[in-house]
Parts: C-alpha cells; sequence; structure tokens
C-alpha cells in the first residue's frame, strides 16, 4: 500500500456515500474518516455497508447530523457509534488522531469572541428546572463548547479533523490553529466549507479542506471528487 493512502478522508457526504465507496475499494486505506454532514435517512452502517470490513471507519459529526432526531440517531445510535473520533485523541493506521464535531455557535461560543457559557454544566445551571432536567436541544448538541475545546489541548496529536475550518480559511477561525498548535499537530483536515484547498498555517500546520463528496489522502492529494 502507497503509505500516503493509508488514511483517506472524506468530504461532507450529504446523502452521497458512492465517492468514498469507490475511493474505499480501488486505494484499500488502513481507515477512512468522515468529516462530517451526513444528512442520514437511515443508519450509518446501512450507507456504509460495502466498505465495512474493507477498511476501518471513522468519524465526526456536522452541524447537518443536529438538524432532526432522525438524522441525530441514524449517526450517533448507529453500529459505528463507538468510532466517534470528538474530543478524544485514537491512533489510526499508527497515527494520532484528535476529533473535533460540531460547529461554533453564537448562543454558545463564537470566536474570537468571549464565551456566552464556559461549558454545558454552566448553561443548563442557567436553565429553567424544566430545562434543567429535559435532554439539551440538538441545536446545542451541535455546539463547539469552550470547556471541552481547552481540555483538548492537553492531548498530542498527529492529525486534528474538525468540521469547522481553521483560519487559512476566510470562513475558518483561529482558535482551531490554536488548539492543533498546542496539540503538536502536524496536519489539519476539515470539511463544512465545500471547497478543497491547501494551505500551511503558523507552526508549519498543513490544512487541506476537503469538499462534499471529495476524498484526500495524508499528502492532502484529492483522489476524488463528487
Amino acid at each position: 500500500m502507497n503509505q500516503q493512502n493509508k488514511i483517506l478522508f472524506a468530504g461532507d457526504p450529504h446523502g452521497n456515500f458512492k465517492p468514498l465507496i469507490a475511493a474505499a475499494h480501488k486505494y484499500r486505506p488502513e481507515a477512512i474518516i468522515l468529516l462530517g454532514d451526513y444528512d442520514l435517512d437511515m443508519p450509518l452502517e446501512s450507507c456504509l455497508e460495502e466498505i465495512d470490513g474493507v477498511t476501518e471507519i471513522w468519524w465526526i459529526a456536522g452541524n447537518h447530523d443536529f438538524e432532526s432526531p432522525e438524522k441525530y440517531n441514524n449517526l450517533f445510535n448507529s453500529a459505528f457509534s463507538d468510532r466517534d473520533l470528538h474530543l478524544k485523541v485514537t491512533e489510526i493506521a499508527g497515527l494520532r488522531v484528535a476529533g473535533l464535531s460540531g460547529v461554533f455557535l453564537g448562543r454558545v461560543w463564537y470566536p474570537p469572541q468571549q464565551p456566552k457559557w464556559l461549558g454545558k454544566q454552566h448553561y443548563l445551571h442557567n436553565q429553567s428546572a424544566s430545562m434543567q432536567s429535559s435532554e439539551m436541544a440538538l441545536k446545542y448538541k451541535s455546539a463547539i463548547w469552550h470547556d471541552e475545546f481547552e481540555a483538548l489541548k492537553a492531548l498530542k496529536a498527529d492529525i486534528l479533523v474538525s468540521h469547522e475550518a481553521p483560519g487559512s480559511h476566510r470562513h475558518g477561525f483561529k482558535v482551531i490553529g490554536e488548539l492543533a498548535a498546542a496539540m503538536g499537530v502536524k496536519h489539519i483536515f476539515h470539511g463544512h466549507l465545500h471547497e478543497n484547498y491547501a494551505s500551511i498555517i503558523r507552526n508549519n500546520i498543513k490544512v487541506s479542506g476537503v469538499a462534499n463528496g471529495a476524498v484526500t489522502n495524508l499528502f492532502g492529494n484529492m483522489l476524488s471528487e463528487k
């Protein structure tokens, strides 16, 4: 196997899993990492049954995955629920991969502004008694929370996969790059913005934006597009 193809990164499928399935069959990577926004109308394993066993399947969540209980359950309660990379570092194909799901929300934290809530407990503590005892709304579950983000900085990784972009993109966030630098990350792969591009940010961190339906390898080379 070509070492640069041992992990592939798949941009937002939005219901179309054919490109990443084709790439998995063609390149036979050790793992493929999905960067969010699946728009699932069935459990994730049903969409990827053709490559289950061909390669390891890992994922982070995007904002679309919290749009409805159906989309949420088809991801978070799927047979691949234990392949969620959010807020941890996982060794995949010999590399340490950190994951950051979700998006920045103005009602929670929208850098460079200060967070409105330090964390989920801070938010819930300031809600009514009925709100505190109920399930947190999906919109809030999709948010990047400041305390969890800060805790991730204490870990070390080679690669960061995120749905949001760092400051390399005009719609990105500088704090993503700061997180990567604190973790010792060498390469960031992100989805969300539907654009293929390559950039280098501070600390010589490489950034690969992966468009919806596109697949890239460890070197940031596009292997397929939708």
